[in-house]
């Protein structure tokens, strides 16, 4: 029975001293709270990247024009035009598959309601490499893109916003003063990397676009895929030299056009949020630390005050043992209390920043008990040593 004696006796003296106890086990609560909080940001921030990473594709290239100014005072003029693409496919062996687009922010009208939104123009076959499917209603096809119809899909987006959330099939629609009827609506797909709505986008066949909406002969972007993720740089480098073969660009001539990985870019971002995530948990770690610190001092300041009690104790027959197992306990206790509430705490704000997950509660909690049984064991080895005469003196 005597483990259960000490520890009521230690459950009464805490109680008694109700402003230190608070202290210790606020300092613990801080530490395993932050904890909790900041895994569960870095994981929710991994875990955006991932779903980013997803939507991208892992064996993605995107190719953008850059302007190139063609005489003083003449606009830019963009460099790739659609037959790029087939040139793509044709000369690269680790290129899969490719797809020309064009967009632009236009204004689109139904009945009495005009919004602005973003305009694209794909080839039937580039709805899959943008990873565009049709949720209700059609998909536009070869016969559309070749006869320049005017047909569209619409995101979910503009379906809120445009047509009052009723299905729009069938309906028409103006694009830029441009009569089109809506065949279809997109499948929801969020936010891209850069936080721009995928589903406020109207979505044209990419002839249609060109012709009946910009009147322009070339494109803004091309869409590639690599054949296997692993054959991403060599299809870029593949891709680059293709583009400057094709458009008889000379030796030192920068490129007109930019080539992006977005796979490489996400995981750039993705070691990033790792290493922040790592230096997060570093600053809770010292918080925790310092909590734990709180508990050295609380069990020091505890040990001074109670030195009559260890001596009367220890004349009665208290073994060394005794003591130190006691204030140990004491120190345990503390931190407990101060991991139960921190693991609360944190996994309430972990809600807000992230991810929380119960099993990092568990580890920062379990962290603070043997924290708190460490720090306590040298005021419980002090208390042990005293000398039952001089602490009843004192």
């Amino acid at each position: 029975m005597r483990p259960v004696r000490n520890l009521a006796l230690s459950c009464t003296i805490l109680a008694a001293h109700p402003l230190r106890t608070l202290l210790g086990v606020a300092g613990v609560a801080a530490g395993v709270g932050a904890v909790t909080a900041m895994a569960a940001a870095g994981r929710g921030a991994e875990r955006q990247v991932l779903e980013k990473l997803r939507s991208l594709g892992t064996n993605s290239i995107v190719v953008n024009a850059a302007p190139v100014r063609s005489g003083a005072g003449k606009l830019p003029a963009a460099l790739l035009v659609p037959a790029d693409a087939d040139r793509l496919v044709a000369e690269c062996p680790s290129v899969e598959a490719a797809a020309a687009a064009v967009s632009r922010p236009m204004p689109v009208r139904s009945e009495d309601r005009q919004v602005q939104t973003n305009v694209v123009g794909v080839p039937p076959h580039g709805l899959a490499l943008r990873r565009i499917s049709v949720g209700s209603g059609r998909a536009f096809d070869g016969e559309d893109e070749r006869a320049r119809r005017r047909v569209a899909l619409v995101g979910a987006t503009v379906v809120e916003r445009l047509f009052r959330g009723l299905d729009p099939v069938g309906l028409p629609m103006l694009v830029a003063r441009v009569p089109f009827e809506v065949i279809g609506v997109t499948e929801r797909r969020g936010t891209d990397a850069n936080g721009t709505d995928q589903d406020d986008v109207v979505v044209v066949p990419l002839a249609t676009a060109m012709r009946r909406l910009l009147n322009v002969s070339h494109v803004g972007t091309l869409h590639v895929r690599a054949r296997r993720p692993e054959l991403l740089e060599r299809a870029e480098r593949e891709v680059r030299e293709a583009l400057r073969a094709g458009h008889r660009l000379r030796e030192g001539r920068p490129d007109p056009f930019s080539i992006q990985v977005p796979a490489a870019l996400l995981r750039g971002e993705r070691e990033a949020a790792a290493v922040l995530g790592r230096l997060t948990l570093g600053v809770a770690g010292v918080a925790l630390a310092v909590g734990g610190v709180g508990i050295l001092a609380v069990m020091l300041l505890s040990v001074r005050e109670r030195r009559r009690e260890i001596g009367l104790r220890r004349s009665v027959g208290a073994r060394r043992r005794d003591i130190l197992l006691q204030f140990v306990g004491e120190s345990t206790l503390l931190s407990g209390a101060g991991a139960a509430l921190g693991a609360l705490l944190g996994m309430g704000a972990g809600g807000l920043l992230g991810d929380p997950s119960w099993g990092d509660s568990a580890i920062a909690a379990g962290l603070s008990l043997l924290a708190g049984a460490a720090f306590g064991l040298w005021p419980a080895w002090r208390a042990a040593r005293l000398d039952p005469v001089d602490a009843l003196r004192s």
